[in-house]
């Protein structure tokens, strides 16, 4: 399906869903608002379904791989081969991300988007590859424009095909070496800030390897001139095709009205991409974590979120998103399966 039809079905949240989910939460057996953000999440997540008594069985942590030629440039503390040497971990079930996805019950799904090397199949890996590895955003477009709309719609199309499996919530999750890097240039052409407020040290790369990362991002700003008013130009100038394939997930997700839990710095990146082509995303979107990554509370203002955890994490591959999912479902569960002071028979508070 064309991006612009998946964007077309995006609509507000449903504020009559919502306010039913919170006259609920006023009456359950508590003291009001003591449960804090676990409320508002169950109404948020009352609006994005449009039911008031949402319910998130089938769980699903998609996490998309691209590698980035960006990494000539020494942005990296490890050699791009790691990323498809990860993308064999997940499917053996040996990464984080595959002990915490069992560990929250979500299913997971990797894709291979633009990983710069061929990966033998295997039954839990969807090869969906544009090319091997972006072009080198320091000095030239990470991608094309039509190979930007690819990934956006591949990444659509995957979302549709696991909502037929079942999918009520999604978590997103990334594997690209290097790929801190084109996130931030995406986050410095949106929020309109300096590359070293954004650049942080990615997989743990030293002093001179951070200067060389801003100085890679200060040049792919200069030499392709990425357009903050397209998001489909930015993608393309200085994007992944993994964060383009993510974009694509969250604007379908939106469409097919699931939450989104969005992970850390590539994933937040993305949705600024989504957001750009389609505001009313932002309102289907849940922060799992605040990144160690430096910008990434920047990133985060401008998408107007608040984040649910703060555990010092960088890892990525959306870790901290099956972490918060499990939190997302439980708001959901007390807001179902709670009694109300009618339904236990407890007294209510008194009037002062």
């Amino acid at each position: 399906m064309p991006i612009e039809d998946i964007i077309s079905r995006i609509v507000p949240l449903d504020r009559e869903a919502m306010q039913v989910a919170l006259d609920r939460q006023e009456k359950l057996t508590k003291p009001k608002g003591s449960l804090g953000r676990l409320e508002e999440l169950s109404v948020q997540v009352a609006g994005i379904t449009g039911n008031p008594l949402p319910r998130l069985e089938h769980k699903v942590t998609l996490v998309m791989a691209g590698d980035h030629g960006v990494v000539e440039e020494g942005v990296s503390a490890y050699p791009q081969a790691v990323t498809a040497q990860m993308v064999a971990n997940f499917l053996q079930g040996g990464a984080a991300i595959s002990v915490l996805a069992r560990h929250v019950g979500a299913r997971v799904v990797v894709v291979d988007m633009g990983v710069a090397a061929d990966i033998s199949p295997h039954p839990n890996l969807m090869i969906r590859k544009i090319a091997y590895g972006t072009g080198n955003i320091a000095c030239c477009p990470a991608m094309t424009r039509e190979q930007a709309t690819q990934a956006l719609e591949t990444g659509a199309e995957i979302v549709r095909e696991q909502i037929e499996r079942g999918l009520d919530i999604l978590a997103t999750g990334d594997m690209g070496i290097g790929n801190t890097t084109p996130s931030a240039a995406i986050a410095a052409v949106f929020s309109k800030r300096p590359a070293a407020e954004i650049a942080g040290r990615g997989t743990g790369v030293d002093q001179a390897g951070l200067q060389r990362k801003i100085e890679a991002i200060q040049r792919s700003l200069e030499v392709n001139h990425p357009d903050p008013n397209d998001g489909l130009d930015v993608l393309a100038k200085v994007g992944g095709f993994e964060i383009g394939g993510l974009a694509g997930a969250i604007l379908a997700a939106a469409a097919y009205r699931r939450p989104v839990v969005i992970d850390g710095f590539i994933s937040t990146a993305a949705a600024m991409v989504a957001v750009s082509l389609a505001p009313l995303s932002r309102h289907y979107l849940i922060a799992a974590h605040t990144s160690q990554e430096r910008g990434h509370h920047l990133m985060m203002d401008w998408l107007g979120i608040r984040p649910l955890l703060d555990l010092q994490m960088r890892l990525g591959e959306g870790t901290g998103a099956a972490l918060a999912m499990s939190l997302v479902e439980a708001s959901c569960k007390l807001l179902v399966e709670m009694a109300t002071f009618g339904e236990a028979g407890v007294s209510q508070k008194e009037s002062q």
